[in-house]
């Protein structure tokens, strides 16, 4: 299996970011890590390893990205500061590696993926540029990160302004009337996956209600318990993936 180590400083988020790319051909597979993870640790779950064949026959390329969640919403800085952050990153992804991965010569499709956390990841910038996304696919995700349940917390502390709010797909998504962005996420191929006992379940019957209503194409998979480990994630993959 083909494996690439990238580093360079980045001029969005002032500071060195890391990834990793395995596989040489295939739809890309802009890879979110779980809550405060890094860009190494899908790999030593082994969540890459279960999609090895796969990889190996170029039927699939994973770009592993690191997080700054632990600059942004998990940071003990204000909650304007914390989506500023959130920002920056965004503007990472879409000026520097969305570069990386769509000027190869043999790019293909791309699709955002995550668990946990990266799942929030991937359906949010999926949604707010759907223009470069033909498929998303969120694991264990939730879409209000405003929402507290169990051991997850408001990460905004009751704050919200109109950055939080833009980022909450759980909130613009039931208000988007632009036709345009619409009729681009109906192209997409999107897969909800999640436990029945995981705390924002409820989110994501949400989300998909929503979706319904946007006569918006989507599965939704639920599964038994609250499967919200790297043990269900190994199998999420192969199926979803």
């Amino acid at each position: 299996m083909t494996r690439k180590y990238y580093k360079w400083f980045s001029p969005s988020l002032y500071r060195h970011m890391e990834l990793l790319v395995f596989g040489h051909s295939g739809p890309s597979v802009l890879f979110f890590p779980t809550r405060t993870a890094r860009f190494y640790d899908y790999e030593n779950w082994k969540i890459v390893h279960v999609l090895q064949d796969k990889i190996d026959k170029g039927l699939l390329q994973l770009f592993c990205v690191d997080s700054v969640d632990a600059e942004s919403f998990y940071a003990h800085v204000p909650p304007a500061d914390k989506i500023a952050r959130h920002l920056q990153y965004e503007r990472y992804i879409l000026q520097e590696v969305l570069p990386l991965i769509m000027f190869r010569t043999n790019f293909t499709k791309l699709i955002a993926a995550g668990c946990s956390l990266g799942g929030y990841h991937a359906v949010n910038i999926a949604f707010k540029y759907p223009e470069f996304f033909n498929k998303v696919v969120a694991m264990s995700a939730r879409f209000d990160l405003t929402l507290s349940a169990n051991t997850f917390p408001d990460l905004f502390n009751g704050y919200i302004d109109e950055n939080i709010y833009y980022n909450m797909p759980s909130m613009y998504m039931p208000n988007l009337t632009d036709n345009t962005v619409l009729d681009q996420i109906r192209k997409q191929t999107i897969s909800l996956v999640v436990g029945r006992e995981d705390p924002f379940y409820d989110n994501n019957k949400h989300l998909s209600a929503v979706l319904t209503t946007k006569n918006i194409s989507h599965s939704f998979f639920i599964w038994d318990d609250e499967a919200h480990r790297p043990y269900h994630w190994r199998k999420m993959v192969q199926l979803y993936l």
